[in-house]
């Protein structure tokens, strides 16, 4: 079969399985209160299950967040269902009360919902008519109402945006796609490191004679000018950069460097969009590419479907500065891909595969499987299954599976019911309860190495040594920081020329491989002047 008429394929598949839907999996940690904020949580679903609410509704779209705490899921008839942690309202349900359970929006109910993205504490969706809601913290105008002046919108309120095709957030910020010709991407949001693509960081002292920096919120979307030539395609967020595709199959990526998670060899911040040289020529990004953005790293699949990523993709080893291709995975069909804090999430052939950083059981290995995965591998009890659609946030991880020729094997699925509102906050049992109790002992502690000095909440983002420390206390003030900042670590050198080694792989269970030496040094780009 030929590339293109693969794609057509693919493409006709991925518009049947939105019609249709599925069953959500779900699995990671449940205590959204504690996660990142407390190590050793308990009440964690270590194999993939179903969560009672859902059972039997078709899904056809779910999303959560690198930086988020709470997830979103949509029906095929446009509801929208809302569960997490809910302390600044990112729920939509006009409190501030957690819910275990996905919960219908009922302030949406007149909208029918085709879209969604996630933020730290906001969310935002698309409605069937183009225009855009959200919901949640509003400091630094992620919200996109065009106003700071309420800090938290705990119900859905309309964001300045039309003819709006798609929708996702990083940590503080939201990204749009829109249909109008020259304004095919526009952002509102914290700009601390240039992830809003206007050419700036709008940083400025708080008042005259302080050290203390702060970050002009961007409350009302904005067209990034310099891609208004270029109709935007695909877009992901991690916290603090992005990355997105334009119809030619060119990459752009802008925000933090840390880590060379944009790809250009460096650390550097990026105020405005820079093409990925690597995805040039003969190497432009094919219509049925997928992309993703985690914390600190990015991917995208390229000319036959081969999955290259960058970044920091382990807590040791050196970072990919520039996109490498993942040799692992050569070979297979990728469909869907997404990233959380440190763990990925693929959809391919018959099988769902993830790998990474993890201590919540959001890998679905198991009770008896290994917490984290320096390597793909595949999540045995799926294997199987079609996956139309994956989602990753904060210590967990979602699945939407095709119920074709599988009913009998869900009905075998653990069943989580999660506490009702105002139940004690204890962890919930899950039903039935087959030793599913993770391991105990995990080494946890040697990566918990904390900063001396407290930074902004999007600093403390890329103290990666361990899961937590990308999303601590929400408490803390982001898009605010010391004059420090300036000198925030010494650059990298470029990447080593240690790269996923081997050559194309046929199908199979994705191979084991060798470890990569650190190369010991570990740090912060310089602020560019």
């Amino acid at each position: 079969m030929s590339s293109s008429s693969s794609s057509s394929v693919l493409k006709e598949e991925k518009e049947d399985e939105a019609v249709k839907g599925g069953e959500l999996l779900f699995c990671g940690a449940t205590c959204w209160d504690m996660i990142g904020r407390k190590k050793g949580i308990e009440g964690n679903l270590v194999s993939p299950s179903r969560l009672r609410p859902l059972i039997g509704v078709d899904i056809r779209y779910v999303v959560s967040g690198c930086a988020s705490c709470h997830c979103v899921a949509l029906d095929v008839e446009g509801r929208c269902y809302t569960w997490g942690r809910n302390d600044k309202g990112q729920l939509g349900h006009g409190d501030n009360i957690q819910r275990d359970r996905p919960t219908v929006v009922s302030g949406l109910s007149k909208y029918k919902i085709l879209k969604a993205g996630s933020g730290r504490s906001h969310t935002v969706v698309v409605t069937d008519d183009g225009n855009s809601l959200a919901f949640g913290w509003n400091k630094h105008g992620q919200l996109g109402v065009g106003s700071v002046r309420n800090e938290i919108e705990p119900s859905p309120v309309r964001c300045l945006v039309s003819e709006v095709t798609y929708t996702t957030c990083g940590g503080d910020f939201t990204v749009w796609l829109s249909s109008v010709e020259g304004s095919s991407i526009l952002t509102a949001g914290l700009p601390q490191y240039g992830q809003l693509g206007h050419g700036t960081d709008n940083e400025y002292n708080s008042k005259d004679g302080s050290v203390r920096l702060v970050y002009e919120a961007q409350p009302r979307p904005r067209a990034i000018a310099s891609l208004a030539g270029e109709t935007i395609v695909k877009v992901a967020c991690g916290t603090n950069h992005t990355v997105t595709v334009d119809k030619n199959g060119y990459v752009y990526t802008w925000g933090f460097g840390g880590y060379g998670r944009l790809g250009h060899r460096e650390q550097k911040d990026e105020w405005a969009p820079r093409r990925v040289d690597i995805f040039q020529n003969r190497n432009v990004l094919p219509p049925d590419a997928i992309i993703s953005a985690g914390s600190v790293n990015s991917a995208c699949t390229a000319v036959g479907g081969q999955l290259y990523m960058w970044g920091k993709l382990k807590n040791n080893g050196d970072d990919w500065m520039y996109p490498k291709p993942l040799m692992d995975l050569s070979g297979w069909n990728l469909r869907c891909m997404d990233s959380g804090g440190m763990h990925h999430f693929v959809g391919a052939d018959s099988s769902c595969i993830s790998w990474g950083q993890a201590q919540n059981g959001e890998l679905g290995y198991g009770p008896m499987g290994q917490k984290s995965s320096a390597v793909p591998k595949k999540v045995d009890i799926l294997e199987g299954m079609h996956v139309m659609s994956v989602a990753c946030g904060m210590a967990h991880s979602m699945v939407i599976v095709n119920r074709t020729n599988v009913a009998d094997r869900l009905e075998q699925l653990d069943v989580y019911d999660g506490k009702a509102i105002g139940e004690a906050n204890e962890p919930a049992a899950k039903t039935p309860v087959p030793k599913q109790t993770a391991k105990k002992g995990a080494k946890g502690a040697d990566n918990s190495k904390k900063r001396k000095n407290a930074k902004d909440s999007s600093d403390e983002e890329e103290d990666e040594d361990s899961e937590e420390s990308d999303n601590s206390d929400d408490d803390q003030v982001n898009g605010e920081a010391e004059v420090k900042r300036a000198g925030r670590g010494r650059s990298k050198a470029s990447a080593s020329k240690n790269s996923s080694s081997g050559r194309g792989r046929g199908r199979g269970r994705p191979p084991v491989s060798p470890p990569v030496k650190s190369s010991g040094k570990r740090g912060r780009p310089r602020k560019s002047s």
